[in-house]
């Protein structure tokens, strides 16, 4: 398959480009530098790297980007420093968004493709009318007031939700932590525990390999198409 990654030098993304192309897909990125790009030489011939910045790509330029391409994903975010937070621009990941979603719609009439998000547990489904408890309410409230990016995850997968053309996917994992490996993981409609008070742990490296299979596997796509699908590291009790 061939599949576009934006965020692709991010600590998920790298591990998503990595999947895809150790399981023999073409994968292109768009990134403003190849430094953090994984090193997979082997295999460079299926990476085809775009230097820019997404969001200084023009209409036609993006849409000729997307041409070909089975899936997109998006892994983008906010760099967790004081400039990443709170700089320019707040709206990163909904604008980018949006513009992926217009490329994937000009070339629509040529083949169906994929959008899969990288989303977060902090954000409800307001599609689903997900409840939190009042205090976790508040608290979010609280973050999306004084976090800037906070924000920015609701509005991109609002954005989403409401692009019936499309065929998307938001996927949520809880606290992000790093592993070595892909281990056993859960992934249901909604949140299981309370995001606040409660959190969840989940891999990057199990949200990429959630999120590859996704993008290949057919079945597993149509299960959680147009879902937001939240994604557990398993417990291992004992």
């Amino acid at each position: 398959m061939k599949v576009l990654v934006a965020g692709a030098t991010g600590a998920t993304g790298r591990l998503l480009v990595e999947q895809l192309l150790n399981d023999g897909h073409d994968v292109k990125v768009i990134v403003r530098s190849v430094d953090n790009l994984p090193k997979v030489p082997r295999l460079k011939d299926h990476l085809t790297i775009i230097t820019a910045s997404i969001l200084d790509l023009n209409e036609a330029e993006l849409a000729g980007h997307v041409k070909g391409c089975d899936a997109v994903a998006s892994c983008l975010g906010h760099n967790i420093t004081l400039k990443g937070i709170f700089g320019q621009p707040h709206l990163l990941v909904t604008q980018a968004v949006r513009n992926l979603c217009e490329a994937i719609r000009k070339n629509q009439s040529e083949m169906h493709t994929k959008f899969v998000l990288m989303n977060t547990t902090g954000n409800r489904n307001r599609g689903i009318n997900e409840k939190f408890s009042l205090g976790g309410r508040f608290v979010i409230a609280l973050i999306r007031l004084l976090v800037p990016p906070m924000k920015d995850h609701e509005l991109s997968a609002d954005y989403l939700r409401t692009q019936s053309a499309l065929e998307w996917t938001a996927v949520r994992p809880d606290t992000l932590i790093d592993q070595d490996q892909v281990s056993e993981y859960d992934v249901y409609p909604s949140p299981t525990r309370n995001p606040i008070f409660d959190p969840g742990k989940t891999s990057r490296i199990n949200v990429a390999h959630f999120m590859s299979s996704l993008i290949v596997n057919e079945e597993l796509w149509n299960k959680w198409k147009g879902q937001m699908p939240v994604i557990y590291n398993r417990e291992i009790k004992g």
